[in-house]
């Protein structure tokens, strides 16, 4: 698959910090003012084939830090994704035990567990996101909840619609009102206060009505101007109002337009808000984001060498 895709929509092709890091970070999240709006979070999207150069956990700890802090009282959100689309199932970012659904498979080693440490201790708010392909999405929540529910980070799961039993990122099944109510439930029988978002880039593949516990977000992209993205994301936000809505932003499709902008994460994220007061989530992605934001190996983040 390509990031060139004739719809709007997010792509597939998709050294611990140390104690300067983690003082850094948490001194600016405590000087962060309580806001008023419906902004709770703003930082990072990740995944294992968004970041093939991957900086490390601090990089990540620490950027999704800095752009929280764009946003006076949003805390450092995170979007993690533990399981990508492999094949018709899924694999999770980590040793799965054997026995359970076969569309369920692990890798060697946990990838995520050092990332989710550091959000634990910055005070982070991450949501667990599956791709679960034909696996079913309750089982995939479990395994993961199994593994990451003890991190204190983690305030819920996410599922990509876009590749709900599906393998072409402008599909994915519909989600009815039962399989919502099914899947919040699986996530809160580990803990009642988790939530869900779902997203896609299509509105007619939500829920009909069942909004109780659920963030919708919209990875839409290829646009020709900032205003035209604003205008559908504001869009997007009266549809599912006055539930909770979320954006992700910063793809590379988009970097004609937004590349040139001194500060395109605070530019267009206070855009958003201005257009969609449900918004309560802002998502820079992996795919562009050690662009804007390049790896510092003087503070410990892992850069590949020069060709």
């Amino acid at each position: 698959m390509t990031m060139m895709q004739a719809s709007r929509r997010g792509a597939w092709p998709r050294t611990a910090a140390g104690l300067t890091v983690l003082l850094a970070v948490a001194i600016c999240v405590s000087v962060l003012a309580a806001r008023t709006d419906k902004l709770q979070g703003a930082g990072i999207r990740s995944s294992t084939y968004g970041r093939p150069n991957d900086p490390g956990p601090g990089y990540w700890a620490r950027t999704g830090t800095e752009i929280a802090a764009k946003f006076p009282g949003a805390k450092p959100e995170a979007i993690w994704i533990v399981s990508r689309l492999k094949g018709r199932g899924t694999e999770m970012s980590f040793p799965v035990p054997p026995g359970g659904d076969p569309l369920i498979t692990g890798m060697p080693e946990d990838i995520s567990e050092p990332a989710l440490q550091l959000f634990d201790k910055l005070g982070y708010r991450v949501w667990l996101q599956t791709e679960p392909g034909w696996a079913p999405v309750d089982k995939a929540f479990h395994v993961m909840l199994d593994r990451y529910g003890h991190h204190k980070c983690v305030i819920g799961v996410g599922v990509d619609i876009e590749w709900h039993r599906s393998n072409n990122p402008d599909l994915g099944d519909p989600v009815t009102d039962k399989m919502a109510r099914t899947w919040l439930a699986a996530a809160r029988s580990h803990n009642p206060s988790y939530r869900m978002f779902l997203k896609h880039f299509r509105e007619n593949v939500m829920p009909p009505t069942v909004r109780d516990g659920i963030m919708f977000v919209d990875d839409s992209q290829i646009y020709k101007s900032a205003d035209e993205m604003i205008d559908e994301f504001a869009k997007w936000g009266k549809t599912f109002a006055p539930a909770p809505v979320g954006f992700q932003y910063g793809y590379q499709t988009d970097k004609p337009w937004w590349g040139k902008m001194k500060d395109p994460v605070k530019e267009i994220g206070d855009r958003i808000l201005a257009a969609t007061p449900n918004t309560e989530t802002l998502i820079w992605v992996d795919f562009s984001v050690q662009d804007v934001f390049p790896p510092d190996p003087s503070k410990g983040d892992r850069v590949p060498p020069k060709k």
